[in-house]
């Protein structure tokens, strides 16, 4: 089995693991960073979004052997503490949340929208959440909550 090691939410970890194991499995199995979900396991539904080398990308398509050196961010490793990252409190203040299954892939794909577009409009904000599936809130929240969030983070 084949030695891994990287960079999880800002601390160095190695384990060994089997050859097939997903970055997904890895991150919940052992680490039990259990904040990124595993929805569909065909890669269709985003609850398992988590950035790698400050990309996001659904760690269910990823194995783990393919993460060594990286520096993964999963939705544990955005709070300071008891205090949430603004784009997880836009969530919490504009109910971006239903049931809650999506909402760790949402937020970290939100992330990624907000890196690259400090200033998304709405199109641009439902477009890139193509590949992120919520079947509570009809998206209008998580819509608001990203864009709110975007705001937060522009000051």
């Amino acid at each position: 089995m084949p030695t891994i090691s990287m960079t999880v939410n800002g601390k160095s970890v190695s384990a060994e693991v089997e050859a097939r194991t997903l970055l997904v499995q890895y991150l919940r199995e052992s680490l039990g960073l259990t904040g990124t979900h595993v929805g569909c396991d065909t890669s269709q539904c985003g609850a398992c979004v988590v950035h790698v080398n400050g990309e996001s990308l659904k760690s269910c398509t990823m194995l783990a052997a393919q993460a060594e050196g990286a520096d993964v961010t999963t939705i544990e490793g955005l709070a300071n503490g008891d205090e949430l990252h603004p784009m997880q409190e836009a969530f919490r203040e504009n109910h971006g949340l239903q049931c809650g299954f999506c909402t760790p892939g949402m937020v970290m794909s939100a992330l990624d929208l907000v890196q690259k577009n400090a200033d998304p409009s709405e199109r641009e904000v439902r477009e890139w959440l193509e590949g992120n599936l919520c079947r509570c809130t009809g998206y209008h929240n998580i819509v608001k909550s990203i864009l709110a969030g975007a705001k937060a983070l522009r000051g």
